[in-house]
């Protein structure tokens, strides 16, 4: 974790200096079609600090971030951590949602095609998995919208709520559900598809172990021995798996909330990439990378307490 947070760190300049380099200015997208003074253009590149040099204006931002401040947007004129905040709930419900059905779907399928390896029943979970693998993300969006939102309007196309109704209470939360469906899905696919074949090759391997040879010899059937002894040994690696995709996820889902138009933080990120908004784009790789560093940290706390032995080390 150390070593991640150091890396982490010295990514920060880079980065930095890689956004600044991007073609484009900052006041062409504030000032669009305008033509306003130059003495105007002037005091307003002064105020945002872009008549610096980029190792002052990388000074000035280190110095910023280690007062805990992460700036204030030049597109959307309100502070980055206020914008971050405002998007982060949607983006870590997509995300929850997501994972957590991926999980879930994949562990009981993983298990169950190690049950009946070499069955067509196995076979047929590993042509899943290669699909939710190799499938881009954004293409099986784009599939699930022509399908069920296009040609059969089973869910909404887009957003996180209806525009044109309100809906409160109850039906305010069956509604969001419904927008939540699709891009859970899409997002979760992969993950899904991973988690499956992280389960099931565990499963199979945990077979293996001389302990399920003693379980069986004690009379216990082949489910209890599975799901008694063997299931809580085999999900280490996924819990492993889980924890690392978590904080991942919460880039991953850029993609997704662009798809769907997902008013999230992947959305915002597109949105300040198009205006130039260096300082949106650094507090959100910095607000990402705190969410990796946390879901890890939280992972060793889960491993700790399923598995004692890492607590004896």
């Amino acid at each position: 974790m150390t070593k991640y947070i150091f890396r982490r760190l010295a990514q920060m300049p880079i980065l930095f200096l890689l956004i600044h380099a991007a073609p484009g200015d900052p006041l062409t997208a504030l000032l669009g079609e305008t033509s306003p003074p130059a003495e105007y253009v002037a005091e307003l590149r002064q105020r945002l600090a872009l008549d610096r040099s980029l190792p002052e204006q990388l000074g000035a931002y280190v110095l910023q971030i280690a007062r805990g401040d992460l700036g204030y947007s030049f597109y959307y004129d309100q502070p980055v951590a206020h914008l971050i905040l405002d998007r982060a709930g949607a983006t870590f419900l997509l995300m929850f949602s997501a994972l957590t059905l991926a999980t879930i779907l994949g562990v009981v399928v993983g298990v169950f095609a190690a049950a009946h390896h070499g069955d067509w029943l196995d076979e047929l979970a590993n042509l899943v998995a290669l699909i939710g693998y190799s499938i881009p993300s954004f293409w099986l969006g784009q599939l699930a919208l022509l399908a069920f939102a296009l040609t059969l309007p089973l869910f909404p196309v887009g957003g996180m709520r209806s525009v044109r109704v309100t809906y409160e209470g109850f039906a305010g939360i069956l509604d969001l559900l419904q927008h939540l469906v699709l891009p859970a899905f899409v997002l979760g696919m992969y993950y899904f598809a991973v988690c499956l074949r992280v389960t099931r090759a565990s499963v199979m391997e945990t077979l293996t172990q001389a302990y399920m040879t003693t379980a069986s010899a004690k009379g216990l059937t082949g489910r209890a021995a599975l799901f008694g002894h063997g299931l809580p040994n085999a999900l280490l690696p996924v819990i492993t798996m889980t924890g690392l995709s978590a904080g991942f996820a919460v880039s991953g889902a850029a993609v997704i909330e662009v798809v769907f138009s997902w008013p999230g933080l992947g959305r915002l990120m597109l949105d300040a990439t198009e205006h130039r908004d260096y300082p949106v784009l650094m507090g959100i790789f910095i607000a990402v990378s705190i969410s990796v560093i946390l879901f890890s940290f939280l992972t060793d706390i889960v491993y700790a307490k399923v598995d004692p032995r890492i607590r004896l080390r």
